[in-house]
């Protein structure tokens, strides 16, 4: 098997991750934060150092202000609906994933006023026409950094900078993004990072953050059970209490800061840099083929290690079947989960066959792939 399909879930794990998760399990599987037992403190310990060594990967100066989620999808639902009231108005982009797009068309309806900027037909996004969007009432612009469907990178530095000299806060998408690329919150401008911990962290699913800016004042959408406060019916206000009611993902959280531990021994860079040779040998491999359509910047200075094509008149899904069946190779068609990318590409009618690649991947891989892109090409 061949597995292509890193930009939905990374696999496989780095050892230390299945290792970490499966003693936390067997050996301090309590609840944190709830006990004064050794086994609640040991989980709680780790869990803290899970959030340190986050926090230091992002160069968050206050580890409190990183929460804990359980996936990108809850932590962008509690930045985008925590901040938002009726009035306000939000910018975001086509580009986005239906993490953004889905939760601010509820608000909309809510009284919420949405201005969506298109991108180009290789998924770029122009940061004056952000800018150019802004109104009187604008309180929040939220966009990916990478695009799910193309891998464009966008230049969250630029519109970081718009957002702070016109006093917006500024979400940003890292789900394509963290634990391969450089993302310094105090660098690029950045008020809220929301982060799966499966992806290019090399968690495990089930795990997610939510960094919010010390400045942020963000409601909770959820109350509950802290651990803190418990003579209080109130929620508490502290942080991170304040958005991490309930029993927390203890295994999965302490599996993802081994991913990150992983991530900062092997160097993010030299990740990086292996993934975007993997992509431009199979940019150049398709690219000499007739019947391939390939879509984005189609260039590793502006496109991550995240590619999409098509191959004659194939539907996507057949494509992915073949593919899976005959060749054993593991990648994802359809509209994976970003209609209006689509739409900004031309690919919303069929969709696109997506190719993910992550640092396990390799060069011979990548050439069977290209082989067996080859031979379907001929036949169709």
């Amino acid at each position: 098997m061949i597995y292509f399909d890193n930009a939905a879930t990374s696999f496989p794990k780095p050892d230390i991750v299945y290792d970490s998760i499966m003693e936390a399990m067997k050996k301090y599987g309590a609840n944190p934060g709830r006990s004064g037992h050794r086994m609640a403190l040991e989980v709680g310990r780790r869990i803290f150092e899970t959030r340190e060594i986050a926090a230091e990967l992002f160069n968050i100066e206050d580890p409190m202000n990183l929460i804990f989620t359980f996936n990108c999808t809850e932590s962008l639902n509690m930045g985008i609906k925590g901040i938002l009231e009726e009035g306000d108005h939000v910018i975001t982009t086509s580009m986005e994933h239906n993490s953004v797009l889905r939760p601010i068309k509820v608000l909309e309806k809510l009284g919420i006023e949405v201005t969506i900027v298109n991108g180009d037909p290789m998924g770029r996004i122009d940061p004056a026409h952000i800018e150019n969007s802004i109104k009187r009432n604008t309180k929040l612009i939220v966009t990916t950094h990478i695009s799910n469907l193309t891998g464009t990178i966008i230049p969250i530095k630029s519109i970081g900078e718009i957002a702070r000299e016109k006093g917006i806060y500024y979400l940003v998408d890292g789900a394509q993004s963290a634990g391969v690329y450089d993302i310094d919150i105090q660098n690029l401008g950045i008020d809220m990072l929301a982060f799966p911990g499966h992806k290019g962290l090399l968690g495990p699913q089930g795990t997610g953050g939510l960094y919010i800016g010390e400045d942020v004042d963000l409601k909770e959408i959820g109350q509950g059970g802290t651990g803190s406060t418990s003579h209080l019916l109130e929620q508490p206000d502290i942080r991170p209490d304040r958005y991490e009611s309930g029993t927390l993902n203890g295994p999965g959280i302490i599996g993802l800061g081994a991913g990150i531990k992983y991530i900062l021994k092997k160097g993010m860079d030299n990740i990086r840099k292996h993934e975007e040779e993997l992509t431009e040998h199979f940019i150049e491999g398709l690219a000499k083929l007739d019947k391939v359509s390939l879509y984005g910047p189609l260039d590793t200075k502006y496109q991550a290690a995240v590619v999409s094509i098509n191959v004659g008149d194939l539907d996507s899904s057949e494509l992915s079947y073949i593919l899976d069946q005959k060749y054993g190779i593991e990648v994802r068609p359809g509209l994976h989960c970003a209609p209006l990318a689509h739409k900004t590409i031309g690919t919303f009618e069929r969709g696109t066959v997506r190719f993910s690649f992550g640092p396990f991947n390799t060069h011979e891989e990548v050439e069977l792939s290209i082989v067996a892109i080859r031979e379907i090409s001929k036949e169709v």
